[in-house]
């Protein structure tokens, strides 16, 4: 078990490495192929009127003007121990992990990041635990009543709930519940949960429901397929003619097996949704990390997008490696791959 995880860790930093590489070239190696040169970067950090002097020395004092594997070596050296370069914002030194400072505002893109995260992180949590809980719970039910009026109305549910985008459900939920009927928060409005727990789940119980829909239903569907397929299974016709009461033979035997591809799609999309719910927070106003993506996409803040694409390929890649150590402990045989 250690050899394995220690070599899922590996894979893990090897993967972040090259999303690393790959973000740091996007944006710094593809301009200057365009013809883009170190002053044009200095320029985005330097008011409209500064000269082409100015440019040139902020340029070298920044490194514009070094190799790009340098360049890549210095940002990678700043996220792990911190730079002396002050990006024109007055300060000798940038702590790590220092992603750089925005173009637009000079604020440090890594404390602008952990201010949207509890959020993200809130958003993400609420969700996915109602999404988890209501799409397998419908899932067995479909599958043990399979044909039925209750297997039929759940499945065609499932369907409209994948079909339906977040934006289109998160809007009616807004119209009705929120300004028609003022039976929940308004749209923008978040509330931390240290200062009031009760505020907290009354400010995001339409963006958990919202987003819950979409995945309860997909989740809903993966878990009544297992259970068929598994209910169906010699081992569980076995644990039957012992005796086992039909409870136990389900949750303990059926499910669990059931459970081991849901596990894997569930630790994905908790990675990606910490990455940011791009749709969902923009819907409701929600200032979480899909939404300062959308924002430094917009407005072309290169730092800002290179430190939001690593903070997600980290949770991304996180969520693999402890689904990768939960299946080992779910199915034994995963440590030999």
């Amino acid at each position: 078990m250690v050899t394995f995880f220690i070599r899922r860790t590996i894979g893990a930093a090897l993967m972040l490495f090259v999303v690393s590489i790959s973000t740091f070239l996007i944006f710094f190696g593809l301009p200057r192929l365009a013809g883009a040169t170190p002053e044009t970067f200095a320029a985005r950090y330097l008011s409209r009127t500064a000269d082409a002097h100015a440019q040139q020395v902020f340029a070298e004092k920044l490194g514009f003007y070094d190799p790009l594997w340098l360049q890549y070596w210095n940002w990678i050296k700043a996220v792990f121990v911190g730079t002396d370069y002050d990006y024109g914002t007055g300060i000798e030194h940038c702590a790590a992990p220092c992603f750089g400072y925005s173009f637009r505002t000079n604020h440090a893109v890594w404390d602008d990041l952990v201010d949207r995260l509890p959020v993200t992180v809130s958003l993400t949590v609420g969700a996915s635990i109602l999404w988890l809980l209501t799409g397998v719970a419908v899932g067995v039910l479909s599958a043990l009543r399979k044909g039925s009026f209750f297997d039929r109305a759940a499945m065609t549910g499932a369907l409209a709930g994948v079909s339906l985008p977040p934006y289109f459900t998160g809007l009616m939920f807004l119209y009705f519940f929120s300004y028609q009927f003022d039976l929940t928060a308004p749209g923008g409005t978040y509330v931390n949960f240290t200062d009031d727990p009760g505020e907290w789940a009354y400010s995001l119980i339409l963006p958990w429901i919202t987003l819950a829909m979409l995945n309860a239903a997909a989740y809903a569907r993966f878990t009544r397929a297992g259970m068929l397929d598994t209910m169906g299974e010699d081992f569980i016709r076995t644990a039957r003619a012992k005796g086992l009461h039909e409870r136990v033979v389900v949750t303990k035997h059926g499910l669990r097996a059931a459970l081991t591809p849901i596990i894997t799609i569930f630790g994905l999309d908790v990675g990606l949704l910490l990455g940011g719910a791009i749709l969902t927070e923009s819907t409701f106003g929600l200032k979480g990390l899909g939404y300062f993506a959308i924002d430094a996409i917009n407005k072309q803040d290169f730092p800002q997008i290179m430190g939001v694409t690593m903070f997600a390929a980290f949770f991304v890649v996180v969520a693999n490696l402890i689904v990768d150590m939960l299946y080992a402990v779910v199915d034994p045989r995963v440590r030999l791959s």
